[in-house]
């Protein structure tokens, strides 16, 4: 295995916990669909012999973390395309799928990705880059209304209409083109010492939207029913309530508004049976060494034969 000498390791989350989940087989075939720093792929492809590691991420500055080995390949792409790139390579089925989701460590502390709520950067948070629609364009021309809908959806903001109003007010008059601007805008409007948890809910809102994160997210859990081999497993670590609900009503009732579906007998119609019936949390250890797992909940389903 040949490293890139610009590898920058990062803490991946709940590490062991996650290969625990995999289960993985020596031999076998295995996705990390949010490839990010490598971490995570890294210690699955150290599992492996004869097996094979294919590992997505839509993020140029990720490929710099990838390495030359010939059963590994980096796929340049979205997740939600898992389906039709894993044809290209000639892979009907594999034996496990790991996705991270969220905001990659490299992403936050890059300033210039307009991800975080600290410093004074351009307003992007795009996580494919050469995406046509960023954050400075959803703040500037999104209507009211649509403002107030992506913020109560998206970011759970107990005051969506005031935050929007409050944008659009200062957007007449100036155009909003940092996230130091947005955050001089909002900051007077903040709950008294909830600042940092206020904002991070609208960039949370913002970030999904200019992502299209949450159909991405159905899109891809759709195909894994189909990618996964029986006994295959799915493992996934979400950071916000509404990632976490999408995989819960998936993985319990394979649904993902949470309605169950039953067949003439009356047995539950669902593709996947839970491994763990609640979601695994990070260690107290794990929380002191790496603060960006705190709200990290990992879920993991068993595929069950056809």
């Amino acid at each position: 295995m040949t490293q890139n000498k610009d590898y920058t390791y990062h803490n991946p989350v709940m590490l062991q916990e996650c290969l625990d989940g995999l289960n993985i087989n020596p031999e076998g075939t295995y996705i990390d669909v949010t490839f990010g720093g490598g971490g995570h792929s890294r210690a699955i492809f150290e599992k492996l012999t004869t097996g094979r590691l294919i590992s997505f991420d839509q993020d140029p500055d990720a490929k710099k973390n990838a390495w030359d080995a010939k059963n590994f390949d980096f796929v340049a792409s979205n997740f939600a395309f898992i389906k039709n790139h894993l044809r290209l390579l000639g892979i009907k089925q594999v034996d496990g799928i790991l996705a991270d989701l969220g905001v990659s460590s490299h992403q936050f502390d890059e300033g210039s990705r307009g991800f975080s709520i600290r410093g004074d950067y351009p307003l992007d948070m795009r996580m494919n880059q050469s995406s046509d629609i960023d954050a400075k364009h959803i703040v500037n021309t999104y209507e009211e209304d649509e403002l107030i809908s992506i913020l109560r959806k998206y970011g759970e903001v107990k005051s969506p209409g005031k935050v929007a109003g409050t944008i659009c007010r200062a957007r007449s008059r100036k155009e909003i083109e940092t996230t130091g601007e947005l955050n001089e805008i909002l900051l007077p409007i903040a709950p008294a010492r909830k600042e940092n948890k206020f904002l991070a809910q609208i960039y949370q809102a913002i970030r999904i939207e200019v992502n299209n994160e949450m159909d991405v997210l159905e899109k891809f859990l759709a195909q894994t029913t189909e990618v996964l081999k029986p006994q295959g497993r799915l493992v996934i670590m979400s950071y916000h309530s509404l990632e976490d609900r999408l995989v819960k009503n998936f993985m319990k009732r394979g649904s993902f508004d949470g309605k169950i579906e039953k067949d003439f007998y009356g047995n539950i119609l669902k593709p996947f049976t839970e491994v763990t019936r609640k979601p695994i949390t990070p260690t107290e250890e794990e929380l002191e060494l790496n603060n960006r797992s705190r709200s990290a909940k990992l879920r993991i389903a068993e595929r069950n034969d056809d």
